[in-house]
């Protein structure tokens, strides 16, 4: 058994926090002891295994700003990360392996005393950021470099894609080091053991019981394109029947923190979308919805549609297939590489006219639907189960550890 602590910022709801919530899972389920260890952990803002104490939760640096005046959110984070990264090696019972995520800067730190130190580079922060004047650019210019180098100062690297990997080389050229891809996962347990609950009880309304359910689950972010959904939406009119049509109904189920200004505010401007388009009756907007909430949407949809172009893997488009839903993504990026285009799902040009001329095809041809579906099931056993997940994870962690004893 190896002692082992997560190290995350922010445990809250998002691609990132699912992906160490399930390597959390996979070891512990291979008898390892886990814990997490984060900055910031909201109760009603959380995956519930970190809610229900299925994983230790401590929760250091708080009290500590994520930004100064709206500005400086790196440098804080960078803060935050290095006060609990001093707190792992003088306060906590020593782990034997920290795997972090996000913030690299806490490397050095925790290689004064922890062994053994996993990285998981979900993609390089530096990319994320968003540009700005002259001042900004000798900031990031700092940052950029200390992620640059501590990040080359991990045991072992972790990417969440073959395209994050060729990004990962092309940004970070001071550093001569191949990531190792573990394509996340999502845990597949809980999704069989999950009781699914109506739809009515999820959007608290009742829809048509032949409804045909479009589904997008992604962040409240600008950089999601949420908008697209919209659009495909108002198109989807012009490409099938009236009497279709009016059993179409969009649901955006998205991650929303109001602590987070960009989050409420694309919500508002969604919300002016859908009027402009003329669609709200058709629409309906979730906000920080439950696991059991999500799970029951993918079991009702019909169709998944995501959004976001270049994202750097995507764990939507591993859900909607796992419970045999094919799914409309853009073409770039992670969705590449989860997506057989044409087989699974279709991959489409970025704009609300090439989703729509996909979900029209699927609801005219209900046979290809469930086709793409099972489809779907297969390609997610055979390449993206939990199994293959927790089984590289376990051997990574198992190695590390073997070649310190020897």
């Amino acid at each position: 058994m190896t002692r082992v602590t997560f190290l995350h910022p922010d445990l809250g709801i998002g691609g990132a926090e699912r992906l160490v919530v399930d390597a959390a899972l996979a070891l512990k389920k291979n008898g390892h002891d886990v814990n997490f260890l984060t900055t910031h952990h909201d109760l009603e803002h959380c995956f519930s295994e970190t809610k229900d104490g299925t994983i230790p939760i401590t929760v250091v640096g708080s009290w500590l700003p994520r930004h100064i005046f709206g500005k400086f959110y790196a440098l804080c984070a960078y803060i935050r990360m290095i006060y609990a990264a001093i707190y792992i090696i003088i306060c906590n019972q020593q782990p034997e392996v920290v795997f972090c995520d996000l913030v690299s800067v806490c490397i050095p730190i925790l290689r004064l005393r922890v062994p053994h130190v996993v990285f998981y580079c979900h993609y390089p922060d530096q990319l994320l950021s968003l540009p700005g004047g002259y001042v900004k650019q000798l900031y990031r210019l700092f940052i950029n470099y200390l992620e640059e180098i501590t990040t080359g100062m991990a045991h072992k690297i972790f990417v969440n894609s073959y395209y994050t990997r060729d990004v990962f080389r092309d940004t970070f050229k001071r550093l001569k080091i191949k990531p190792e891809v573990l394509y996340p996962s999502i845990n597949t347990d809980f999704f069989n053991k999950t009781r699914i609950v109506s739809l009515e009880r999820v959007l608290d309304r009742k829809l048509p019981d032949d409804s045909i359910i479009l589904l997008s689950i992604n962040r409240y972010e600008r950089k999601k394109k949420l908008s697209l959904a919209i659009e495909a939406l108002a198109e989807l009119e012009k490409l099938i029947s009236k009497e279709v049509y009016k059993k179409v109904y969009l649901i955006i189920a998205g991650g929303y923190d109001k602590r987070i200004e960009e989050n409420v505010e694309y919500h508002l401007e969604l919300i002016g979308l859908a009027d402009e388009l003329h669609v709200t009756d058709k629409l309906i907007f979730l906000r920080s919805f439950s696991d059991v909430d999500k799970v029951s949407l993918l079991h009702h949809c019909k169709i998944v549609i995501y959004t976001p172009p270049n994202e750097h893997f995507g764990i939507v488009p591993l859900e909607a297939m796992y419970v045999g839903k094919p799914v409309i993504a853009h073409k770039s990026g992670g969705p590449k590489e989860s997506i057989l285009s044409g087989e699974t799902g279709f991959l489409v040009n970025l704009s609300g006219e090439a989703f729509a001329a996909k979900i029209a095809f699927l609801i005219i041809n209900p046979t290809e639907l469930e086709n793409f579906g099972r489809s779907g099931q297969h390609r997610f056993l055979e390449t993206f189960s939990f199994a293959a997940f927790s089984t590289q994870l376990n051997k990574t962690i198992n190695d590390l550890t073997d070649s310190k004893m020897k």
